[in-house]
């Protein structure tokens, strides 16, 4: 029984997956995240690096999950959200401490690497019409307050209910919006602000549709939300497994705009192309 009982970890760890010795990118699901999932992974298989794609991991915390576990080895995430959403700490609106603090409590407790910024930051947005007349004299969210009460808001399911989504902007602004907020999935809020069910939606800053529909994006100038920049999180292991995944993410740190960025959704939202072509296109033009 004794010799049974010190061979019974040894046939459970056998029995378990083995883990792919190629590198595996990650993204969640929605067109910015696989445009840099996508990056990622072209950039590391520039290199000869073989990779694995994993895209379209439903939401933050199922990616975490995937990340601490070794199921993945990197995905990119928003400073903000790593703070609030998944480190859940208080919220911070100065974006090097929210880097300090996310580096710090990744690194302590799982091992994972917070890479540079990609040099963009991709932030809530409160989004209106720009040939709405109601708004042509709006440009900031204070300016907008006094109206709040007539407007009838659009908003997805994250922003509803975490910390740094409407209970921060209703915190701050006290705004008080026309009945409750019609909640929906993402891809959605863009089409009912087109058929003028809503009048205002709660989007990301970097949105494609902004360009496509002409919106605009009012200003959040009482800083409600925290700061979204994109960083790559990494494994430590994967960082000394795979020196390629490394010099990738050097050469990446700083090279996208918010202005491009809102571009390249568009060309995958808007003009409804391929997003490994869009990238190869975007690679090129850096010369990357």
């Amino acid at each position: 029984m004794k010799r049974l009982l010190l061979l019974l970890p040894l046939l459970l760890t056998a029995c378990d997956p083995p883990r792919s010795s190629r590198l595996t990118i990650a993204c969640k699901n929605f067109t910015e995240q696989v445009l840099l999932g996508e990056l990622l992974a072209q950039e590391v298989e520039a290199e000869g690096e073989p990779v694995d794609r994993r895209f379209y991991l439903a939401g933050s915390y199922i990616a975490h999950q995937a990340l601490t576990s070794g199921r993945i080895d990197a995905y990119v995430e928003y400073s903000g959200t790593s703070l609030t959403a998944i480190l859940k700490q208080p919220l911070d609106r100065d974006p090097a401490r929210t880097l300090s603090t996310i580096r710090n409590i990744y690194e302590r407790k799982f091992h994972i690497t917070v890479a540079p910024s990609l040099g963009f930051e991709d932030t809530f947005a409160m989004i209106v019409r720009s040939d709405d007349p109601r708004f042509f004299a709006v440009r900031n969210l204070t300016q907008l307050a006094p109206m709040a009460n007539s407007l009838r808001l659009g908003t997805g399911y994250e922003f509803q209910s975490r910390a740094d989504g409407l209970p921060a902007l209703q915190a701050v602004y006290h705004l008080d919006f026309n009945d409750r907020p019609r909640v929906m999935d993402l891809g959605l809020l863009y089409r009912s602000m087109a058929a003028k069910q809503v009048d205002i939606v709660s989007g990301n800053s970097t949105d494609g549709a902004i360009i496509a529909m002409h919106l605009r994006v009012l200003q959040d100038d009482l800083h409600a939300f925290p700061p979204y920049e994109a960083v790559p999180l990494v494994r430590d292991d994967a960082l000394r497994e795979h020196p390629a995944l490394g010099r990738a993410l050097k050469r990446l740190a700083g090279q996208i705009s918010a202005d491009e960025m809102q571009s390249l959704n568009h060309e995958v939202d808007g003009n409804h192309r391929d997003p490994a072509e869009v990238v190869r296109d975007f690679r090129r033009q850096k010369h990357l």
